[in-house]
């Protein structure tokens, strides 16, 4: 078949690869739709530690179940139209035993740690699979994944109706946070430095949109950065109020580091909180996404044959569009 692979960081081609097998309890996949995120960018830069090489990366992808593996639970058939959560947690190691799979020791993921979607066909555990409305597209199920890690944010910050929330970054996670925390009643400013995206979050129903934080001349009762970049998250933590909470949300380089005044943390009692990938949220985003809740065809602006992959890469790159998805079959898959 064939398959994106990066086989060592800088070097990414589209070439022909091993037809995967399902193995015991695992469904085989043809993809219908995978999208292209932060973390595949470090991926592909040799950014994100836990990643071996050589990989097929796509970690955010939707599809057709065309082979069941031996020892399948459940009631799966061939013909299931699937999302599919990405997360291969342990389930023996101290974060998993104690409900926090997202911290395992032995962490994993589809596409991050093993071969992943950016290929026509892909071998998951059948446990990871939700079965998809009929309705509901494939490029639309393929963003559910970054709706999960949107919901399990909003829950690591928690929202009261009527808080002033910041949202630093306005692409695709940063609309998808933002729409989150309307939903439970915030009020939320969106700034990026990339002003063609301001008008997305206006539409979306932004309270203010600006380009940095220091035109908005407010402070808020918390902030979430959706950059992972260290000068973003330094001017969120100075954008709160006192008793005020920061979520780091982006996905920074292992090596990064931030300058914050301990002393605020300490006597404004400023809460710092992280949240990483997926925590029993898949279905719930699956949920949001079905029922209209969020709106991902606002945020859905390339989509790219399988063939194009590193062009795909660099419309992320540039800040081009918002969120860019590969379809491995085209345009009728």
């Amino acid at each position: 078949m064939r398959a994106a692979i990066v086989d060592q960081p800088g070097s990414v081609r589209v070439g022909d690869v091993p037809d995967p097998k399902p193995g015991d309890r695992q469904l085989l996949i043809r993809v219908g739709a995978c999208g292209i995120c932060g973390t595949d960018l470090h991926i592909a830069d040799g950014h994100f530690p836990p990643t071996p090489y050589p990989i097929v990366p796509g970690h955010e992808f939707a599809g057709e179940v065309v082979e069941l593996g031996p020892d399948v639970p459940g009631d799966w058939r061939v013909g299931d139209r699937v999302a599919v959560d990405p997360s291969l947690f342990c389930g023996y190691c101290t974060p998993c035993r104690s409900g926090h799979g997202n911290l395992c020791a032995n962490w994993g993921a589809t596409g991050d740690t093993v071969n992943g979607a950016f290929a026509e066909y892909v071998a998951v555990p059948a446990a990871t699979c939700y079965r998809m409305p009929d309705e509901m597209t494939w490029q639309q199920g393929a963003l559910v994944e970054p709706v999960s890690c949107a919901v399990h944010g909003v829950r690591q910050i928690g929202v009261e109706a009527g808080e002033r929330f910041l949202v630093v970054g306005a692409g695709t996670m940063g609309l998808l946070m933002q729409q989150l925390l309307q939903r439970a009643g915030a009020h939320v400013s969106v700034v990026d430095r990339n002003t063609a995206r301001l008008p997305r979050a206006e539409q979306l129903g932004a309270a203010a949109v600006a380009a940095s934080v220091t035109e908005l001349d407010e402070r808020f009762d918390a902030a979430v950065d959706c950059t992972g970049a260290a000068p973003a998250i330094e001017a969120a933590f100075d954008s709160l109020r006192r008793g005020g909470r920061l979520l780091v949300f982006g996905v920074a380089p292992a090596e990064a580091r931030v300058s914050l005044s301990p002393f605020r943390i300490y006597n404004d009692e400023i809460k710092i909180i992280g949240s990483m990938a997926v925590l029993h949220s898949f279905g719930a985003a699956l949920d949001l996404v079905a029922t209209g809740a969020v709106d991902p065809d606002a945020l859905l602006t390339d989509t790219l044959p399988l063939e194009e992959f590193p062009a795909a890469l660099d419309l992320m790159r540039r800040g081009t569009g918002l969120k860019v998805q590969i379809i491995p079959g085209g345009a009728d898959a």
